[in-house]
């Protein structure tokens, strides 16, 4: 498959950057992942720059992250707000299923620090969007349990409130069951260091891909 190159949306009143797979048979529907930035990476951070620093659309992540349809929405302005966007992230989800054939069913969520933080916000808003939740170097531990597959990477932040985190989401270390719907890896690193090597993990991307909506 070739590499997609990501395309900058112009919408009001989130732009975006959208990735869609090239080569792919356009009657299969698609899985979208969908990634929530950080604090930085907010306007006026260059959008393409910002989208493309951390998270899927990273250089140098396993080809398995091109076979995402890839959404990466932009705040207007920087800070842990992506709660009050909820609706503006939604409708960019379901505009690009209808134009792109995503798959509904394989719909994922995750985000980088305070984009972490926005994984748990967003989902806990609209939890039949999500098929599964990927949350890497949240500031904070959610206000209660989404009800939804987790796959939490710690990392320096996380990590100073793990228990809260493992308390309400019920996580287990990935080594021991690679397969459950609620795990946590930590490979001891700091903050920028935990999100490159989370998205280039390949065996995280094939643990969404087995997780879908009934």
């Amino acid at each position: 498959m070739t590499k997609p190159e990501p395309q900058i949306i112009e919408a009001a009143p989130l732009r975006y950057l959208l990735s869609v797979p090239r080569g792919a048979d356009a009657a299969e529907p698609r899985p979208v992942l969908v990634f929530l930035h950080g604090y930085n990476e907010g306007a006026p951070t260059d959008l393409r720059a910002g989208m493309t620093l951390h998270g899927p659309l990273r250089a140098g992540n396993p080809s398995i992250a091109e076979e995402f349809i890839v959404i990466a929405p932009q705040l207007p302005e920087q800070g842990d707000m992506w709660r009050g966007w909820d609706d503006e992230v939604r409708d960019i989800v379901l505009r690009v299923q209808a134009e792109h054939g995503g798959d509904p069913r394989r719909t994922y969520l995750t985000g980088f620090s305070y984009g972490g933080n926005g994984v748990f916000d967003i989902a806990l808003l609209q939890p039949s969007l999500w098929a599964a939740l990927w949350s890497v170097e949240p500031t904070r531990a959610p206000e209660r349990d989404p009800g939804l597959p987790v796959w939490l990477s710690s990392g320096e932040l996380t990590r100073r409130r793990q228990s809260g985190f493992t308390n309400i989401l019920h996580l287990q270390p990935a080594g021991t069951e690679p397969f459950a719907d609620r795990l946590y890896t930590d490979e001891g690193l700091d903050h920028v260091a935990t999100a490159t090597q989370a998205y280039g993990d390949e065996r995280i991307y094939r643990w969404l891909l087995a997780r879908s909506r009934p």
